[in-house]
């Protein structure tokens, strides 16, 4: 994982103000869905001392391509490979004092393989209907920010498609 914390002077407001800011190389973070059904992992995240429900995601290594990243953190978490991958955006998780920048995928076409994960990961896998995960972000029962935005992203990009009517309809 490659960040670091470093301090940066900025001029606001005609003074030189010190910020410390943690400098990321970027995440990925995937929506493997098949038929209907969406991909997640429950994980232990000891930051917040939680095992939370979230996309498969992972941390781009130096010099690392997003999509490599992505295919890569798909297979070690969940053991999915995925034929289609669509980019749904990218955004930064917390531009107030770091540099991240999370890149959404959307990977589809999947066939199973063998998970592969790392020693620090204890991850189970836990797969959920396409409108019970939507409507568990829409009510705030997903505590991950990039699950919750990720999943926003998807509705948008499936409602702009046709796949998927909006409850309005």
């Amino acid at each position: 994982m490659g960040f670091k914390f470093t301090r940066k002077m900025v001029k606001v407001k005609g003074k030189m103000r010190e910020y410390h800011i943690v400098e990321h190389e970027g995440a990925v973070a995937i929506i493997p869905l098949q038929d209907g059904t969406i991909t997640l992992v429950r994980q232990t995240r000891p930051a917040v001392n939680e095992k939370l429900l979230e996309l498969p995601a992972g941390c781009l290594e130096i010099g690392e391509h997003p999509l490599a990243c992505a295919r890569r953190e798909l297979a070690e978490e969940t053991g999915w490979r995925a034929k289609t991958w669509h980019k749904l955006g990218q955004l930064y998780l917390a531009p107030g004092y770091s540099s991240e920048v999370l890149h959404l995928y959307l990977a589809t076409d999947l066939s199973m393989g063998e998970q592969n994960l790392d020693d620090s990961e204890d991850i189970e896998v836990v797969y959920l209907p396409i409108r019970e995960a939507l409507e568990m972000a829409a009510t705030g029962e997903f505590k991950d920010a990039k699950t919750v935005a990720g999943l926003f992203h998807l509705q948008a990009w499936l409602e702009n498609r046709g796949r998927l009517q909006s409850k309005a309809q």
